[in-house]
């Protein structure tokens, strides 16, 4: 069998008394985490729920969404995580395509429950985290305390879904992207392996859970029996604090928070020695705020590539990130690695044919993680797979020794006077001017090109930067016709919860 209960069951069979699980007072042990799971997944069966229903849960970082992915781990149950930041007729979506049998929700977001609670006649059950549960809702210690430590009688199977996570919806309405127990268990082994897990790993989680981002990870922990530190909510101040207390080894960061980490006032007053490895993803990191970082923080820096679709794609790993090494290093800065050895890949044209190396094209992946259909989402499913492959939407380059270059969206791509313009390498000569914090290339309607590109920028503290001043700049590191022809400077980027920079919003601001 090759199931995510089997990690569990593993570890709390080899590694009882150390720890899985930390948030803030509490700590659990892996026989405490595996009996928890057992109790909580038997109490909603008492509740009745039955192998491959979905539960939902509403709710901010605590201990006890993870043990609701626990429970669903090892009953085959499917956990169908929600965004707390959604609107409610964007969360009332997302529960309709979802269809869970049980809904869990944390009681801060009780109102809006029960105002999309008559629009959801397939949740038969409502189970309240926090304060005195509404009347209509049983508490989540209740619920426990319906179960045993045997757990259900249900066992998970290899071909299982065990979770159904939603895409951000950046090109319309989330996707609903299901994953089988096989392919937790793949991921928890190909994460340890590329992230360099070992028994004492320490995993610091800041970023949100209804995200792959807030479980990859702590899967990859979960392999060797290592432990998890979970935080509530992302604050530059509060993980420092938590990576010198509790002698974090691997902690996940996009690109804004590595950003405010390094802007935080007292940083260095923090002992981060503990650090082994800080992985950067979710979205390209700019070159010159690696840099940055690796002079701060040391050489501790993964860049690592993947998505909801197929988890883990390509890693450049921390031996691999030399900012002081030769020419061919320092541009390898700006890749995401080599492609994992159990992801197959291809770069294709537009035609489906294979690039050569330094030809853009966009990238096809498969392994054993690949989702095999979008949740009751036909026209999404032809669109983005074939035979097994899935096209991720990206476009890379490879070059000769095959590290892979991400350049831009497929969607994302701008033609500016008949010439394709990718805005990564806009938005990387750009990031490369001293006094630009942040930075988002976009194509605006232009009637003589069709399309212009257009910068909008986040200026560094007490900076006087003007758009001719960067425009030459970018004059003397890209070609003149990829160049912005408009800059715009403004206080903040727009952001999705995962860190990932808003591009639609932003377009949408500028046709208007």
């Amino acid at each position: 069998m090759r199931t995510a209960a089997d990690i569990l069951a593993r570890n709390a069979r080899y590694f009882p008394q150390r720890e899985a699980y930390v948030y803030g007072e509490r700590r659990v042990t892996h026989l405490a985490w595996l009996e928890r799971a057992r109790r909580l997944a038997g109490g909603l069966y008492r509740l009745g729920l039955r192998r491959q229903d979905r539960v939902s849960i509403v709710a901010m970082n605590c201990l006890e969404f993870y043990e609701l992915y626990a429970a669903a781990e090892v009953a085959g149950y499917v956990i169908a995580p929600v965004n707390f930041r959604l609107a409610a007729p964007e969360m009332l979506f997302v529960l309709r395509d979802s269809a869970p049998t049980v809904l869990v929700f944390e009681s801060q977001y009780a109102a809006l429950i029960g105002q999309l609670r008559p629009e959801l006649p397939e949740v038969r059950e409502y189970v309240c985290i926090g304060a005195e549960a509404p009347g209509w809702a049983a508490g989540f210690e209740a619920v426990v305390a319906l179960g045993t430590a045997d757990g259900p009688p249900l066992v998970p199977q290899e071909g299982d879904y065990v979770y159904l996570w939603y895409t951000s919806g950046t090109t319309g309405r989330p996707k609903g992207v299901p994953w089988r127990q096989r392919g937790a268990w793949e991921t928890a082994r190909s994460n340890a392996s590329v992230s360099e897990f070992d028994g004492a790993t320490r995993v610091l989680q800041a970023t949100p859970l209804y995200h792959i981002g807030g479980k990859g990870y702590a899967l990859g922990a979960g392999w060797m029996g290592g432990t998890v530190i979970l935080q509530r909510t992302f604050d530059p101040l509060d993980m420092l604090r938590a990576i010198a207390t509790e002698r974090v080894t691997m902690t996940f960061m996009v690109a804004a928070m590595l950003q405010a980490v390094l802007d935080a006032r007292g940083r260095e007053a923090y002992d981060l020695s503990s650090l082994r490895m800080i992985v950067t993803a979710a979205a390209p990191i700019p070159v010159p705020l690696l840099r940055r970082a690796i002079a701060l923080l040391g050489p501790v820096f993964s860049v690592q590539y993947g998505c909801t679709e197929v988890g883990g794609i390509a890693t450049l790993p921390r031996h691999e990130v030399n900012p002081n090494g030769t020419a061919d290093e320092l541009r390898r800065l700006g890749s995401v690695g080599h492609v994992n050895p159990e992801v197959d890949y291809r770069i294709v044209d537009a035609q489906g044919r294979d690039c050569e190396p330094g030809q853009p094209g966009e990238v096809v992946v498969r392994s054993a993680s690949t989702l095999d259909a979008y949740w009751n989402n036909s026209a999404a499913s032809v669109d983005a797979i074939r035979d097994g492959w899935y096209a991720t939407g990206d476009i890379g380059v490879l070059d000769e020794q095959h590290y892979l270059f991400l350049v831009d969206r497929k969607k994302d791509m701008i033609i500016s006077g008949g010439e394709n313009v990718y805005c990564r390498e806009v938005e990387e000569a750009i990031a490369e001017h001293a006094e630009v914090s942040e930075v988002a290339v976009i194509g605006v309607p232009d009637a003589k090109w069709v399309e212009a590109v257009k910068a909008v920028v986040v200026r560094r503290p007490d900076s006087a930067l003007d758009e001719a001043t960067l425009i030459a700049h970018c004059r003397t590191r890209i070609a003149g016709y990829k160049c912005p022809k408009s800059i715009d400077f403004v206080a903040q980027l727009p952001r999705l919860p995962t860190g990932k920079l808003d591009k639609p919003s932003l377009r949408a601001r500028y046709r208007r």
